[in-house]
């Protein structure tokens, strides 16, 4: 297949169009079609500009209000700026046809369409009877007036969508389009860096070259994943480091992980109390109320009067234990389920009342840790044109070495314990809480 076939996709070479344009930060001109708008304006999609990306940061960071929908669109234009690079690659031509860069492009423009409010800190929770955010896609993607839109619009089948961003794929030219929307370097995590990081205000995420990093891409030896020319080493180098110094500053700041401390303990408590099919097809507000609702005259009305009510009130730190300074006891509470960290608090919190002699609640002291998953690796393979092979990132870089798998989680990521604002003038040193905690984790053992 030529590469002149993608470069005529409607919506590639709406990329260079003086009109048909949507603009969404900072001042990028995306391309609309006819059957871009037709996704754009079914209900489920719409759903989406009334669920915010990043969901509790704005209590910490309040400008980080954007929502899923601006996102979904900054990861639609990734995907044509891609395809229009790899047009012009023979390897790239001769593996994906027309048809699959347009599936591609749907893709990208649906990739979160299973997120639901408050996604990731209810998955971190691995509660009974809730579905990942990919499993959840299916029913969008294939139930709802989406499916009909992919079929007269795009004449795709949903269940490609669906396979393709659950990554139950085995072609090569599929595999190779999954890793472009979920892999070690792609286009979602590119963008969400980008915009997480405009949004909060913070310089991090913006910190390295996106127009070097798209000219860059290439296909690896297999033919089934991006790798990248080493012309871009150094920009992948600094997207490495962009999200590693996101999560610490941004995604891990220790009040944002309060309040998302605040939100699970408060779930757990209800969750068997909803209706998890209905929930997680709502908006945030419609959430944030049915979980209201369901809290009424329970302690976790409170945590969520904290976060959502009249007046923010988050549970402030009261210890925190890094793998650097105790490897330890890290390892002890790092990377468990979310049950035992709850029996643990509550143990913690028995230890204190006897400990300070007055009573603490157990939904007082809560304990947040690095989840079980860790991070995935942004590990690529480099294309030395000279030598005419490809080296691994990892062997090539610095950098990637230091930020490797095995590290990444453990230094960006801390547990804390924290607890309601009232106990924290009791408590007269972190120490005290460090040395109950060990206790406590040796108890629930």
């Amino acid at each position: 297949m030529s590469g002149h076939m993608i470069l005529a996709i409607p919506e590639v070479a709406g990329l260079d169009a003086k009109s048909g344009l949507v603009r969404i930060p900072p001042e990028l001109d995306v391309p609309l079609t006819e059957r871009v708008r037709a996704i754009m304006d079914t209900a489920e999609f719409r759903r989406l500009a009334r669920i915010s990306q990043l969901g509790l940061v704005s209590l910490v960071y309040p400008a980080a209000i954007h929502t899923r929908f601006e996102h979904s669109l900054g990861v639609y234009r990734l995907a044509l700026l891609l395809l229009k690079q790899l047009a012009y690659h023979s390897r790239f031509t001769q593996l994906v046809s027309a048809e699959e860069a347009e599936l591609l492009i749907a893709a990208a423009l649906l990739h979160d369409i299973g997120h639901w409010p408050f996604c990731h800190p209810i998955e971190e929770m691995h509660l009974p009877g809730v579905p990942t955010h990919e499993r959840f896609a299916h029913r969008f993607v294939s139930e709802t007036e989406l499916a009909e839109v992919l079929r007269a619009y795009w004449r795709l089948d949903p269940q490609e969508i669906v396979d393709l961003l659950s990554g139950g794929v085995r072609v090569p030219s599929r595999r190779l389009l999954a890793s472009i929307l979920s892999g070690p370097i792609d286009i979602d995590k590119m963008d969400y860096l980008f915009r997480d990081s405009l949004h909060a205000g913070v310089p991090y995420g913006r910190n390295y070259d996106q127009q070097r990093l798209i000219g860059s891409f290439c296909l690896n030896a297999a033919g089934d994943g991006l790798a990248i020319t080493d012309k871009g080493k150094t920009a992948a180098e600094m997207l490495i480091f962009a999200r590693y110094v996101m999560f610490s500053e941004v995604y891990w700041h220790h009040g944002v992980r309060s309040a998302t401390a605040m939100l699970q303990r408060a779930v757990y408590g209800v969750y068997q109390k909803l209706e998890w099919d209905r929930l997680l097809r709502l908006t945030e507000m419609e959430m944030i109320g049915q979980l209201q609702s369901a809290a009424a005259d329970s302690p976790a009305e409170q945590l969520l009067q904290g976060l959502f009510g009249p007046k923010r009130r988050l549970y402030k730190r009261l210890a925190q234990i890094s793998f650097l300074e105790m490897p330890d006891l890290y390892q002890r509470l790092a990377h468990r389920p979310y049950p035992w960290l709850v029996a643990c608090a509550d143990k913690l919190a028995e230890l204190l009342s006897h400990h300070l002699r007055q009573p603490i609640q157990a939904y007082e002291i809560l304990l947040d840790a690095p989840p079980v998953k860790k991070e995935t690796p942004l590990m690529v393979d480099i294309w030395y044109r000279r030598e005419g092979r490809f080296r691994p990132l990892s062997q090539a870089s610095p950098v990637a070495q230091a930020l490797a798998p095995e590290q990444f989680d453990d230094y960006v990521k801390r547990v804390r314990v924290f607890g309601h604002p009232r106990l924290l003038p009791l408590i007269a040193a972190p120490t005290l809480v460090q040395d109950l905690l060990a206790e406590a984790a040796q108890q629930v053992e």
